[in-house]
Formats: structure tokens, sequence, C-alpha cells
């Protein structure tokens, strides 16, 4: 959980296990960091497309132009090779990598290897394209991702190749991992929520040296894994694939990378999707707000669901995590379970309402004094193996969300808002608050804004999906996303349902007219509601 918080795609597996793990019973940095303003993924020059400082990304034609070896390169496609992440997809997949300048400010210096992968079309000559998905984080990989969810994308199939990537600084794309798997364990110790100086101390020197950590590991790479830059290598991917405009369909982070993507080339949008949306309008703490607000409007719906009340039921969790705070639980595999780790385990039960009863049993067996459940459900969000060993997701997703915001609230100001945010929610407010400073804390790599720019003047209309009981991404900032789009640009479609994202959720209303859209250009009335 954190100013950008994952999608729910990015923790399904994972909950799947740890679901079962709870009825029996951070992510590379710190537990909890998440999606929402985007939290997770890879010496900086000078910014790829405004003077550094600036509040807003510039537009396309402030930097030079592409060289023609990267615009005309063909593209090697083969067979897709297995990955930290998983094994090797079937025979339907290929993959290839896309060369994309390492700093576009200098098109023709060093370059870089983006990792793509594409199902082809099933639709014969009735082919419209490509449609490239981005799954969220930021941080997540995408070549990872489709294969594991294109069941429900086969009718988008039918008329389009469906098309992925690692973003730069993301798995296969020279990933960035800036700790190993006993250095992560380790800073689980590490008290996200401190109560004394000592543990402030620890607390923002860990911070501190996991920045550090990524720096060494990635090198210049690391001033160059931002939004802006990942928008362009999408449209150099564009290009390469042959294709006149952009056919996007973006989840989570994955919406404000699309924004991004229009501002930059409004005039190569095509079709673009985007659901479960960060509000382009918050900043650092903003954003942290509003996610205290979404996780716990989710935590107040699920206790309703249980005939309890919210007020109470909430400050009954609140209770039950000072008392670990001050006492870890015993667990069957004989770690421990600490208030962080805790916590997290809740958040990651509220992307989505099927996992409601993993939280059920998991507070339960917690009363009781057992910690196992929660810890599964805290392993499976921090991607965890059983073997111990950790995904590098949330690397990746710190180091592109530090590189995109500028501002860094210090501890002092984190402090101060304390009693705002547990005002806002008792159980994640403090959590929340610490995190306005904790995470991009001495970061060795200055921020580009404050907050993205998204208007795009002159795009064809873009669909901008928001659920209103989406607790990583809350509904409020779906309308945020279509104003700032612009009038004529951004298109709102509202679902009222639960969880993180709209699309394949179960809503007949919401699968009908996305498909309408991208499949038939099917513009659906400005502020359309699926109840």
């Amino acid at each position: 959980m954190s100013r950008h918080v994952r999608s729910f795609a990015l923790l399904a597996a994972g909950l799947l296990v740890a679901g079962a793990a709870a009825g029996c019973g951070g992510s590379g940095d710190k537990a909890g960091h998440g999606e929402g303003k985007g939290r997770t993924q890879p010496s900086r020059s000078s910014p790829p497309s405004s003077p550094r400082g600036s509040d807003k990304a510039g537009r396309a034609g402030t930097l030079p132009a592409l060289p023609a070896t990267l615009t005309s390169q063909r593209l090697d496609w083969g067979r897709c090779k297995a990955t930290d992440d998983g094994p090797a997809p079937g025979s339907d997949w290929q993959c290839t990598t896309l060369k994309a300048p390492l700093d576009y400010a200098k098109p023709g210096g060093e370059t870089i290897g983006v990792a793509l992968i594409r199902a082809r079309s099933t639709g014969g000559s009735g082919r419209s394209g490509s449609l490239l998905f981005n799954f969220g984080g930021p941080g997540g990989s995408g070549v990872s991702m489709l294969p594991a969810f294109a069941p429900d994308y086969a009718k988008l199939r039918e008329h389009y190749d469906l098309v992925s990537f690692d973003p730069r600084g993301v798995g296969a794309s020279e990933g960035v991992r800036c700790r190993d798997d006993k250095a992560i364990q380790g800073a689980e110790s590490v008290d996200l929520t401190p109560d004394t100086p000592a543990e402030e101390r620890a607390y923002f020197k860990d911070a501190a040296d996991f920045g550090a950590g990524c720096a060494r590991q990635a090198g210049k790479l690391l001033g160059h894994v931002s939004t802006d830059e990942t928008a362009r290598d999408m449209d150099l991917a564009r290009q390469a694939l042959g294709d006149d405009r952009l056919h996007y369909m973006g989840v989570s982070y994955g919406t404000q990378l699309g924004g991004v993507y229009a501002h930059l080339f409004p005039g190569k949008v095509g079709r673009l999707v985007l659901d479960a949306v960060v509000d382009p309008a918050a900043d650092t703490v903003g954003h942290a707000e509003n996610q205290t607000r979404g996780f716990q409007r989710a935590l107040d719906n699920y206790l309703k669901s249980t005939g309890q009340d919210p007020a109470r039921g909430s400050l009954k969790i609140a209770a039950l995590l000072k008392r670990i705070d001050a006492k870890p639980l015993r667990t069957s595999g004989g770690r421990e379970l600490n208030q962080s780790l805790a916590t997290i385990g809740i958040t990651v039960t509220l992307y989505s309402q099927s996992s409601w009863p993993a939280l059920t049993r998991g507070l339960a067996a917690a009363e009781k004094g057992d910690g196992t459940a929660l810890l599964a459900l805290a392993d499976a969000y921090n991607e965890r193996s059983p073997s111990g060993h950790y995904s590098s997701q949330g690397h990746s997703q710190r180091a592109i969300s530090c590189l995109d915001d500028k501002e860094r609230p210090t501890p002092a100001e984190a402090k101060k808002r304390l009693a705002s945010f547990r005002e806002i929610s008792p159980v994640f407010g403090e959590f929340m608050a610490w995190d306005t400073a904790g995470w991009c804390h001495d970061w060795p790599e200055p921020g580009q804004y404050a907050t993205p720019e998204v208007s795009a003047p002159g795009a064809a209309p873009i669909l901008v999906v928001g659920n209103t009981g989406d607790p990583a991404t809350p509904y409020e900032g779906a309308r945020r996303m279509a104003d700032e789009l612009g009038k004529g640009v951004g298109v709102e479609l509202t679902w009222k349902g639960e969880g993180h994202g709209a699309y394949g959720s179960g809503s007949t209303c919401v699968d009908s007219t996305v498909n309408g859209y991208l499949l038939e250009g099917r513009i659906p009335r400005d502020g359309k509601v699926c109840s």
C-alpha cells in the first residue's frame, strides 16, 4: 500500500494461494507499498520532456526526433522464454525486444531493450490492429501477466493482437532489483508506523538504504524509468507494430500511463480504456488521503457485509493491530506477524470482494493469537514465494514513482499529519501518513512533477472507467481524469461495484460498454452508470 496501489491483476495468483492458507488456519523494499498514484519499479542528467523541477510533463515536440534506426526497426518475434515470475507461456505467444533510447533527449545515444509479448488475433481478416495492455504497479510485468489473463480478453482477441510489455526498469526490460531476499525479509521487521524516536530513525534509515541500493544496482538507468519515458516507449512500440494509432487498455497505474501518453501524443490516440483510475490532480499527500479513504471505505463495506457497525468494527481492528505492535503473533512457519505485516494482510483482501472471507478467517485467527493466515496474505501482496524469494516488482514500483514525483514531504511534516490521517481511518491512517515521507525519503534521483499532465486536446474520445467501491484508486479520480483529459475527450463510465477495477469483474453492463467501444467504436454517454 502506498501512493501507488498495485493492480488486482498483479495480486490475484498470490491471493489464491494465500486464501487457501488462510482457510487452514515489503514487496522488495518495505512491505506494503502498492499503486494509486503509483509506486513500484528502475544518475540523471536532464529530464526527458521538460526542465527539471517543472510541475508538468511537456509535449512530444520538445525533444529531438528519433532516428530511423529506431522508428523503422523490425521486431524479431520468437518463442517466449520462462521468466523469474513463471514458466514460458504456450505456443500461442510470441516475444521480442524493442530497442529504445535510454535518454529521449539523446535519441542517437545508448539504447535499452523493452520486452514485448503478443498473441495474434483470432479474427483473421477482421483484425483491427494491436491492443496494448498495462496492468498497473507501476512495475507490473505485462510479459508475465497478459498470458495469465488472456482468457478474459478472448472477445477482444477476435479483433486485435493482444500485446503487452515490461516497462523500462521492470522484469525482462532491464528490471531493477535493489535488495536481495535476505535483506528484504530483514526489512520486514522495520515498523512502518514508528512510535518512538528509535523506530523513526530505523524507518527512515531503511528508506535511505533502499534508495542507495537502487542507485548501486541500476546506475544511470535509475534516472530514466519515468512514466513519461515509458509513454514514449509505447509510441515507439506502436510504430514498430505497424499501427497508425495506439489502442490501449490501462489498469490502475496504467491509467496514469495512458493519460500521459494521450497528452504527449494526442494525434496518435486510437481507442483508449482507462480502468481503476489514478487521480491525476492529486499530489503526494492528496493521493495518500485518497487511498486512505478508499481502503477505509472498502473496509466499512466489508464490515457491513458481516453485520458489524463499521465504526466499532474499525476500532476493534485498530486495537488488534496495536496489540500486535506490542507483541507480534506466532505463525505456523516460525516467522512472526508484526503490525506492519498484519496491516498489509488486511489491505490485500480489500482489493476484491471475493477475498473478504479470507479477511474474516485471518482476523478471527489473529484474535486467538495465530498470525499464520494474515502473514500468508501479506506474503501474497509482497510477492514472497514459500521458499522465501521475493519478486522485484516492488523495487521497480518505487524507482518509477519516486522518479515521477518531485514532492518529498519531510518526516516532521508526516508527523504533523498523523492526527488528520487517523481521523480518515483508524486502521490505515498512520500507515499512509508515514508513507508520504518514507516512500521516497533521501531518494538518489530528483522527481519530475507534482502531478502528471494528462490534458489531450484534439485526441479521440477516451473511455474512463471508475468503480465506486475501489479501495486503491477511489472512483472520484475517474471524473477528475475525464475532466483533465479535456472536453470531448474524457468519457466517464461508473460501476457501482466492489474491488479494484471494473472490466471483467462481473458487470455485463461494464463489459458490454467497454467491448462496444473497443470493437465497434461506440462511445457511451459521458456519465453513464452501471449498477
